[in-house]
């Protein structure tokens, strides 16, 4: 008999060091801020509930004396966006000599790019579909028209369009046809200034969350996600009725196997750390192809990570807590 996730992660009531003091961080300025602060919430009632010493406090001008005058055992980063996802915070953090849950500054500098995430992705021969990126400048001196037409016939029809930098499928918008394309630019450039114009690949979009606690990287059960009216943008993911879950997915356990492993791989050559999500589509013929790959995943309800702990059956408080105990070792350890 197979052992469980839990087995394999060792997540015991053992591994929380209970008498860590610990700082969550929520909100910040980006287009993700509501969802970070619930994100932020769930986290500390999860910390809190297996006896951890835990508060929540947002990325505010506030955040450096604190961190200065009574400097936290660890951090939790449930910033979403660039705050949490860019590196920079991760990078002041270190400045301060402050531990936190998560890849470091410069891992999560490359992940938070798409366009060198995916050409990293691709060097180590990981699949992710064929894409070219466009900044709005050159998009208007080289001319709307003849740059659309030219992405359309090297990639194809239908296309995927989002921001290089971002998350929560804000500014992202499946094109079907070529005459649909122009308002799909427009309305990724409201929300960055270089657009991923991706081939879209058709069949089932997975979610799979990556954690390791110290022995090496495990995934959890693949998430199926099934959004209502056919695209996860942001309404689907924080809207009830608007998609369905499946935790585990729906794949033959041949399948599950690949998507693990090809999730497990895109975590190690982005050099990630402690956990990650990655996002992957699975074809008609069960080949992965792996979409983006998150350092920040979302905490929330409805959120991608927590059902996968769930499948695992893993209790939430408890991960939560043997990561930070993590982090908080690598600080002690220096």
């Amino acid at each position: 008999m197979g052992t469980t996730a839990a087995e394999r992660l060792h997540v015991t009531d053992t591994a929380v060091a209970a008498d860590l003091r610990v700082l969550v961080l929520a909100g910040g300025l980006s287009y993700e801020r509501d969802v970070s602060l619930r994100s932020g919430r769930r986290v500390l009632d999860a910390l809190r509930a297996v006896g951890v010493e835990a508060e929540l406090r947002d990325a505010d001008v506030a955040l450096l004396p604190a961190l200065t005058a009574d400097p936290p055992d660890a951090v939790v980063i449930a910033l979403h966006g660039a705050t949490g996802e860019d590196g920079s915070l991760r990078g002041v953090l270190d400045l301060c000599a402050v531990p936190y849950v998560g890849c470091d500054a410069r891992a999560s500098r490359l992940a938070w790019d798409k366009p060198s995430a995916k050409a990293v992705l691709r060097e180590a021969g990981i699949p992710t579909p064929d894409w070219v990126a466009l900044p709005h400048d050159r998009f208007s001196e080289l001319g709307a028209v003849a740059v659309l037409d030219r992405i359309a016939d090297r990639l194809g029809l239908p296309l995927m369009v989002k921001p290089t930098q971002g998350g929560s499928g804000l500014g992202a918008a499946v094109v079907r046809d070529a005459a649909s394309l122009p308002a799909a630019m427009v309305g990724c450039f409201a929300y960055d200034s270089t657009a991923l114009v991706e081939r879209y690949v058709p069949g089932m979009d997975v979610a799979v969350s990556v954690v390791d606690l110290g022995d090496g990287p495990h995934a959890l059960p693949p998430v199926e996600i099934v959004p209502r009216n056919g695209v996860y943008d942001y309404a689907a993911r924080y809207t009830a009725g608007r998609t369905t879950w499946h935790a585990p997915a729906r794949l033959d356990p041949e399948v599950a196997a690949t998507v693990a492993d090809v999730a497990l791989a895109a975590h190690a050559a982005l050099g990630l750390r402690d956990l990650s999500r990655v996002d992957v589509i699975v074809d008609a013929a069960g080949q992965p192809h792996v979409l983006e790959v998150n350092v920040s995943p979302g905490m929330t309800e409805t959120s991608l990570l927590p059902l996968a702990v769930q499948a695992a059956g893993l209790d939430f408080g408890r991960l939560l807590g043997s990561l930070v105990t993590r982090a908080a070792s690598r600080h002690t350890a220096v």
